[in-house]
């Protein structure tokens, strides 16, 4: 009897052992439910639902099994809309775009005189400022594409130094007392850009080298000033759904600006940084190596090869079509960017150069080509990558150097830029679908502030090769688009690659941080008319919910 008692009590004992074990869940801190989760693994599954704890995605599936074996406080219904991964931008300049926000906005100027408008409207509301600087202007959109010069500028800021950079930043115009300044005398001549003089005088257009003789006496940034403008930026990217930003060129000053926001809790952007080619940088960063924190990660190196199309700064094999007698030029001598690679080839640094032009393409892609030697993980990259010749396109995947591409510079040149090389070598530029062939992927950027920060408008011109306006009707160059599922995994997974952070995000998956968004509309889905009308419903980083 005692014996029967004893196994009915265990079995009573095992049952609700049972019935507990089943009816406990594990808790988590947040369960997204309810989407249509485009996870962007290697299969690009789409799931419904997934659970995460501490900053980071413990599981993914659909909404029943989640559900069952996960409880958590915070539950996010998404209510049947697209989520993605936290759009990663591959190339931009999240410093400087803050910095503009404080400066005149010159974007989208029709002519020089609606420029000094808002130079004169600004000055108004800002009279303490010593410095007026400002970005944007473009004179491919002027009247003639004349550029323009300083006479109004040196009426209007006899005492108060100016300068404006052009949109792309490889040109700038600067007034007589900034000129003063900076010491730049009429004749004078520099290696690696331009100082334009006309009669004797200074017409104050700057372009490439020329530029940085003039920011080199702009005062020193303070950390207030650095806390207003990174906030700034932080709040604008979170709004447009992204969590990872490349920034493409900082000082080790600023880098310890960023590191010391984020430290403090108030800047949680992610951020991979590129230091500048800058013997400073070098003397304190690659003796000791790469450096890593949750939110930074500091391991590029940017050189710049040549200047751009838009100033004709961009080196090409033959003179410009719309100025005969140039062909641009190199920002360095061949030597320094033999022995800039050489340096970083023996260092666990990634080198990333910024080329435009079809010269200084092959340039760069032949001083890689040595130093690389056959395939390999390096992940040297060629930045923009404009402008390629036919013959050279093999040079990035022989040595696997990844071109990082920005396609709303496709849509924005695309209204001139057969005016600056000719059709026929416009057939290798903007060439993305080639250069994705390279190496079987393509991290996507947008260059911001050069471009507008929006990850929206990256995917609409790297898919239609449109602008706002649906021109061209048929799409531009649409040999080169890219499609949807590629274009999705350029501004998440390839260009989280493209970082070294590809096992941290970049996809939602177990065991990477939950950087995630959920979009009004479904990118994969809608169609081309609705896809700019798109907006960002929330965005999670680490978890929390930032936007």
């Amino acid at each position: 009897m005692k014996t029967a008692n004893c196994q009915l009590l265990t079995a009573i004992l095992l049952l609700l052992l049972a019935f507990t074990s089943c009816n406990t869940k594990q808790a988590v801190d947040l369960i997204l439910h309810n989407g249509k989760v485009y996870t962007v693994d290697s299969a690009f599954h789409i799931a419904e639902a997934f659970a995460v704890k501490d900053g980071k995605i413990i599981a993914v599936g659909k909404n029943e099994d989640i559900l069952k074996s996960y409880s958590a406080d915070s539950m996010v219904d998404a209510h049947g809309k697209a989520v993605y991964p936290g759009f990663i931008d591959a190339h931009a300049h999240f410093v400087g775009y803050g910095r503009s926000l404080f400066e005149v906005n010159l974007y989208d100027c029709a002519n020089w005189d609606e420029a000094i408008s808002r130079i004169k409207a600004f000055v108004k509301d800002h009279p303490s400022e010593n410095w007026i600087r400002g970005r944007g202007w473009d004179q491919n959109k002027f009247p003639a594409h004349a550029y323009p010069d300083n006479k109004t500028l040196n009426e209007l800021f006899p005492n108060k130094p100016v300068l404006f950079e052009r949109i792309d930043g490889h040109a700038a115009i600067a007034n007589a007392k900034a000129l003063e300044l900076a010491h730049i005398t009429p004749g004078q001549k520099i290696d690696g850009g331009e100082i334009e003089t006309k009669d004797g005088k200074l017409t104050g257009l700057l372009i490439d080298n020329a530029v940085d003789l003039v920011n080199k006496v702009i005062p020193t940034a303070t950390k207030a000033d650095y806390e207003k403008w990174l906030l700034a930026a932080q709040k604008n990217c979170f709004a447009q759904g992204l969590t990872t930003i490349t920034d493409c060129g900082l000082m080790y000053n600023d880098i310890a600006e960023i590191d010391s926001l984020q430290q403090e809790g108030k800047l949680q952007m992610r951020l991979y940084v590129l230091l500048s080619d800058d013997t400073a940088n070098f003397n304190r960063y690659l003796p000791k190596g790469p450096y890593k924190t949750d939110r930074l990660y500091v391991k590029g190196i940017k050189a710049y090869a040549d200047g751009a199309l838009g100033s004709r700064g961009a080196c090409l094999l033959a003179p410009y079509n719309d100025k005969p007698g140039s062909s641009g030029f190199l920002l360095n001598s061949l030597g320094h960017y033999d022995s800039l690679a050489k340096m970083i080839a023996a260092t666990d640094f990634q080198l990333c150069t910024h080329a435009i032009g079809d010269s200084g393409n092959r340039m760069i892609l032949t001083v890689y080509n040595k130093y690389l030697k056959g395939k390999n993980d390096r992940r040297w990259r060629v930045e923009h990558a404009q402008v390629i010749n036919q013959n050279d396109f093999d040079l990035f995947g022989k040595t696997s150097v990844i071109p990082s591409v920005q396609p709303t510079h496709a849509t924005s040149d695309m209204y001139w830029a057969a005016d600056r090389i000719g059709t026929e070598r416009l057939k290798g530029a903007y060439a993305y679908k080639q250069l994705l062939q390279q190496n079987g992927w393509l991290p996507l950027g947008t260059d911001f502030p050069v471009e507008d920060i929006s990850p929206i408008k990256t995917f609409f011109a790297a898919v239609f090769r449109k602008d706002a306006k649906g021109f061209p009707k048929d799409g531009f160059q649409m040999e080169n688009a890219l499609t949807r599922e590629q274009t999705i995994r350029g501004e998440t997974i390839w260009a989280a690659k493209a970082d070294f952070m590809e096992h941290e995000v970049g996809s939602i998956e177990a065991g990477k941080k939950a950087d995630f968004i959920i979009l009004d509309k479904d990118l994969m889905q809608a169609p081309e008319s609705e896809i700019l009308g798109t907006k960002v419903v929330a965005t999670y980083c680490g978890g929390k919910k930032v936007y």
